[in-house]
């Protein structure tokens, strides 16, 4: 297979065909839409394209590896690797076979992971959400909850979902509620006033969202307060003209309540967060540990 470098001018090219593939795309196309090529963004991408065909490799300025190129081989996986030259690597994310096939191709199996997960995928056309509301609940925007309670919910998140160390999480979580808060993406769920589970998106492309960051506190959990934080979430998301939601989930009890509001299956997805950077040299793969 041969690469070549993406310009801005490839962008218009790509998206459809990035869209075609939503459900493993969106970070793809959240990072090329919003920060494009070239930037300092940390999420701004070093992007090449198949010459001939629909491949498209990336890897963001924070050192993500993005893939779309389902129909790859090892071949192409490991000429993949290559374009990545002495970059760090802290994580490899997409759809489920593909980010396995380049972690073999390129002898990054055992390197120490932090998160090693495949999650199945979903998608929702939000015409057909189902949409669970009572009177004794409501929804708020997280700037609107308690701030103590928001970072120590996010940061036991990020012990539980992501894997990370505490001490990473507990500067991580406040961070995290900044940001929600600037960009007005997650809401909570409260119950007789009392505040019971939260909802989000991480990425958005057009009229697409893609949930993330759904937490319950463990003692509340079984209750069905994910099911329907999520479900009033994207009830609103559909108000303000998104037409579909994806998202994937991190056990069968989440899979279970995102069906019940209306989710259906769409392939899976790979997240390999590494404990320490991974580097790939041509013709010299670093050894794994």
């Amino acid at each position: 297979m041969v690469w070549r470098a993406a310009t801005q001018s490839d962008v218009a090219r790509v998206l459809p065909f990035l869209d075609a593939h939503i459900q493993s795309s969106m970070f793809l196309l959240e990072n090329l839409s919003q920060h494009g090529l070239g930037s300092d963004h940390p999420n701004a991408l070093s992007l090449w394209l198949q010459a001939q065909g629909d491949g498209v490799f990336a890897i963001t300025n924070a050192g993500n590896v993005l893939m779309q190129m389902p129909e790859a081989s090892a071949q192409d996986w490991r000429e993949a690797g290559a374009l990545l030259g002495a970059r760090a690597i802290h994580g490899v994310l997409g759809d489920a076979p593909q980010v396995r096939s380049f972690v073999a191709a390129n002898g990054l199996g055992d390197h120490p992971c932090q998160l090693d997960s495949d999650d199945p995928g979903f998608l929702l056309d939000l015409a057909e959400l189902t949409v669970e509301m009572r009177d004794d609940e409501a929804l708020i925007s997280v700037r609107e909850a308690p701030r103590a309670l928001m970072d120590a919910w996010r940061t036991a998140y990020e012990i539980e979902a992501v894997q990370a160390p505490p001490e990473k999480a507990r500067i991580k979580g406040p961070k995290d509620i900044d940001q929600f808060i600037a960009r007005d993406s997650h809401r909570v769920l409260l119950v007789d006033g009392v505040p019971v589970a939260m909802s989000g998106y991480n990425t958005t492309y057009e009229d697409t969202v893609q949930v993330g960051g759904v937490y319950t506190p463990p003692a509340l959990r079984g209750r069905g307060y994910a099911r329907r934080v999520v479900g009033r979430h994207m009830a609103e998301c559909r108000a303000r003209g998104a037409r579909r939601a994806v998202l994937f989930a991190a056990s069968e009890e989440a899979a279970r309540a995102y069906q019940a509001i209306g989710f259906r299956r769409a392939g899976s997805f790979a997240l390999v967060l590494f404990s320490e950077p991974a580097h790939l040299r041509a013709g010299d793969v670093e050894p794994c540990t």
